[in-house]
């Protein structure tokens, strides 16, 4: 079957966990939508390349949404494939020189399928070598001999689908996948037998899934997704943090400001500020 994939820019005012999105526009960053057939596994793919001038260097952070992500990488980039645990903290990455990444960013369900790797057995971003995990190694050595990125969403694509005949995904990692949808879709949903109630199951049964597939448990995906949503709207013009607070259902605006500054540490002012003075606050 030959897919052409949808792949469109990550926009500035999307959820994308970018913090100071402004830089965007010095990347050439896409989204690519996988097959119907392999949703259960990849959320999402993407592709960032750069070329910058000598001695210029961006220090990007990212609020990463609470997923792994498998990337393969060349030019000025810490190795060949690497892989991002959920992160506890918003990430950062010095981007300098040229280069290129593929992303796969996995829903709950998927790194089982590509590896036997567990989220609590590997570091929040580290390369992917055979040593490591030889199996995922040749799998994105697969998808890397492609070379423009819908080559590669469409070569993943047919890897996956032929995994998955012989790894079916079990009812406990589905019921994780169903978590995170349900939060990223309604961020203020509630945790607790509240969840429960709207997927149909037990709160330990929630608790266990989540652990398993992410390392986490619901209130810390939540509150991860959550928090991506304050950066989307702290990165829009005339960003009100009180307003922002009430919206997104946080007790007050200093339990906001708490939270956003212990992950991205500095608080949603201070960054309003530095969206401003460097000019990206712009829509």
């Amino acid at each position: 079957m030959v897919r052409h994939p949808v792949d469109r820019p990550i926009d500035v005012t999307e959820r994308s966990g970018v913090l100071a999105p402004a830089n965007l526009p010095l990347f050439d960053a896409q989204w690519f939508t996988p097959a119907q057939s392999v949703r259960d596994v990849v959320d999402t793919y993407w592709s960032v390349e750069w070329n910058l001038p000598d001695r210029t260097d961006i220090d990007q952070q990212v609020l990463e949404f609470p997923a792994v992500t498998l990337s393969i990488e060349s030019g000025s980039v810490p190795a060949p494939f690497v892989l991002t645990n959920v992160q506890r903290r918003a990430w950062s990455r010095t981007i300098r020189g040229t280069g290129r990444v593929f992303g796969i960013r996995l829903r709950p369900a998927g790194l089982g399928v590509l590896s036997d790797l567990e989220p609590s057995s590997v570091e929040q971003e580290q390369p992917v070598t055979a040593d490591l995990d030889a199996v995922l190694t040749r799998h994105l050595t697969t998808i890397g001999a492609e070379t423009s990125p819908s080559d590669r969403a469409e070569r993943a694509d047919r890897l996956i689908e032929d995994l998955l005949q012989k790894h079916p995904i079990s009812e406990s990692r589905l019921l994780a996948n169903a978590v995170v949808t349900d939060l990223a879709e309604n961020v203020r949903s509630r945790t607790g037998p509240a969840l429960a109630h709207r997927l149909g199951v037990s709160e330990r049964a929630i608790q266990r899934a989540l652990k398993e597939t992410l390392g986490m448990g619901p209130k810390a995906v939540a509150r991860r997704i959550r928090l991506q949503e304050v950066v989307r709207r702290l990165s829009l013009p005339d960003a009100d943090v009180s307003a922002i607070a009430a919206a997104l259902d946080y007790t007050d605006q200093a339990h906001l400001i708490r939270d956003f500054k212990g992950v991205a540490g500095t608080t949603p002012g201070q960054y309003i500020r530095a969206m401003h003075s460097a000019g990206g606050s712009s829509g």
